[in-house]
């Protein structure tokens, strides 16, 4: 599963200390699973980052309600949608090589999350509180 996977870098902080934390984490989840030479590890980490999606997302979308994001609704639906791919991924993955897997979690988060943390979630920064 060697893949090449778009690293965590300050230049994707929103300055939000929690939601940082939060998505480095995204980011390390994803790549443990280069690392990850056998299937039983490969889901067990896939798990645990769907788990870590949904509180992540929960605990955004909580933060966004409280400052009175007005995007929250279509914030809340690209979250949705990165959800059920994810969601697909794991219930699939079963039956899937490692390589597929790679390639799968790579484009989730090279392709989708990268490019939400840079453009969608840099939209509420302005409203995080200075």
């Amino acid at each position: 599963m060697d893949s090449p996977y778009i690293e965590w870098s300050p230049a994707m902080e929103l300055g939000h200390a929690t939601v940082d934390r939060q998505h480095k984490q995204l980011f390390d989840l994803a790549a443990s699973l280069v690392q990850d030479a056998d299937h039983l590890r490969v889901m067990r980490t896939l798990a645990t980052l769907s788990e870590y999606v949904v509180v992540h997302f929960r605990d955004e979308e909580q933060l966004l309600a409280d400052i009175g994001y007005p995007g929250l609704e279509a914030h809340k639906q690209a979250h949705d949608a990165f959800r059920n791919r994810l969601a697909r991924l794991y219930g699939n993955a079963g039956g899937m090589s490692l390589d597929s897997i790679a390639a799968e979690v790579r484009q989730l988060v090279n392709d989708w999350l990268a490019n939400h943390i840079l453009v969608a979630d840099r939209e509420y920064a302005a409203y995080l509180p200075a």
